[in-house]
């Protein structure tokens, strides 16, 4: 693993927005599925999944989730059941409710806040198949109050019709009871804008193929999307006391997920960065997926050495990773000092797989930088909320004249003779 300055060290950040054939592929998917609906499905899945599913075939039947159950491990199970309970705990602590204000003059302002009716989640099937990331995204639209939650996943490409039986263990353990075998652009223009058999949602969460990245960016303004994710990022800000196996051992966790995760450690010490580099190599050659972790580490990982603690701070907030693992002596004393991160690892038993799959904090993280503006997926992505304005008669009169002042300085008289139109029926 490579070592060099942290200050000049420039994360390559570029927003995959696919090349000309794929956009026109994904087009010209939306425009069928938009037109023929369940036909385009039946179609793009024999095409693109090598397999037949005809309407009829779309929708899992609760006979399949059951058996689904029989096809996993009951440890699986288990464990499931514990991090959905962590992870539903977490998320009720962001709960919100509407609100009213009554003014002094009268009036009454306020915010209703409502779940979204209908949401669609994406899950990825085949290699990409994470049931983790069911709970993640399933657990806090519930929380949220969605009442109709739908999944829609691709069938193996194997010539058979089944999905992942770990997909639907945990949909089902999440509670999802709508479930259908459909991936790639074509999922997501039915839920955009519906079929015969599938109703259209308001909004599409979840991860996929450049494909699925591509299609809901397409039809994002039909319905709401949750982001467009890049790839996956640790940063590890490390100092002595830190042991090198663990460092290695959390850079990986993230270099295995494909090539182009990003996996850096950034630190004051050159013994460390030795360490870490060389413990890396070590524990490389035993991973399973060694090639795509090798690539990773090779083109985008990186330990970055900085000649103070004051450095290596402003290297983390300017690389606002997705991870950020503090591995010091002191790690809530920096905490304060953190101001992008999309979730913070404090110390040397808070492994970054620890939030990932466990511990109750969403996983959809921003990614490419946008921890600087963007959140966790959580409770209010899943809410709307509307403003209400009742203005009593004392109070237009009391503020008519500064209401006309304003839109009168936009140009919009209109605007002003609206308000003026009151105060002269009420005399002023």
């Amino acid at each position: 693993m490579r070592i060099i300055p942290a200050k000049s060290f420039a994360l390559a950040r570029e927003v995959d927005y696919g090349t000309a054939e794929q956009n026109e592929t994904v087009r010209a998917v939306l425009e069928q599925v938009r037109a023929e609906g369940d036909a385009a499905l039946t179609r793009f899945s024999e095409q693109f999944d090598r397999v037949r599913v005809e309407p009829d075939q779309l929708r899992v039947t609760e006979a399949e989730i059951q058996a689904a159950y029989g096809r996993v491990d009951e440890a699986f199970v288990a464990a499931l059941r514990q991090a959905a309970a962590n992870i539903r705990r977490f998320h009720e602590k962001q709960a919100r409710t509407s609100w009213m204000d009554l003014q002094p003059d009268g009036s009454l302002l306020g915010q209703i806040i409502r779940p979204l009716k209908r949401v669609g989640l994406y899950v990825p099937g085949g290699k990409a198949a994470y049931p983790s990331s069911v709970l993640m995204n399933v657990i806090p639209a519930q929380v949220a109050g969605v009442p109709e939650i739908v999944m829609v996943t691709p069938p193996a490409t194997n010539g058979q019709a089944g999905i992942d039986p770990y997909i639907l263990v945990a949909a089902a353990e999440a509670g999802v009871r709508e479930m259908y075998r459909v991936g790639g652009a074509q999922a997501v223009g039915a839920l955009a804008y519906g079929t015969a058999t599938i109703r259209p949602v308001d909004k599409i969460v979840g991860p996929g193929n450049i494909y699925v990245a591509l299609a809901k960016r397409a039809v994002y303004g039909t319905v709401a999307i949750d982001s467009i994710a890049g790839p996956s990022e640790i940063l590890v800000l490390a100092d002595d006391s830190a042991d090198p196996a663990y460092i290695a051992a959390d850079l990986l966790s993230q270099a295995e997920h494909d090539e182009m995760a990003s996996a850096l450690c950034v630190t004051t010490s050159r013994t460390l960065a030795n360490a870490v580099a060389a413990e890396v190599a070590r524990q490389l050659e035993a991973l399973p997926r060694r090639d795509i972790a090798a690539v990773s580490v090779r083109e985008r990982g990186a330990i970055l050495l900085a000649d103070s603690l004051d450095e290596a701070l402003d290297t983390v907030n300017r690389l606002a990773p997705e991870h950020l693992e503090l591995l010091v002596a002191e790690p809530f004393g920096l905490l304060g000092r953190i101001e992008n991160a999309g979730a913070v690892f404090l110390g040397a038993y808070s492994s970054e797989p620890v939030g990932d799959y466990f511990a109750g904090p969403n996983h959809v993280l921003p990614t490419n930088g946008t921890a600087r503006f963007s959140s966790p997926l959580n409770v209010d992505d899943f809410l709307k909320k509307t403003s209400l304005i009742s203005y009593s008669k004392e109070a237009l009169l009391a503020n008519g004249e500064a209401i006309m002042t304003l839109a009168k300085h936009e140009g919009l008289e209109a605007h002003a003779r609206a308000i003026q139109i009151r105060l002269e029926k009420e005399g002023k």
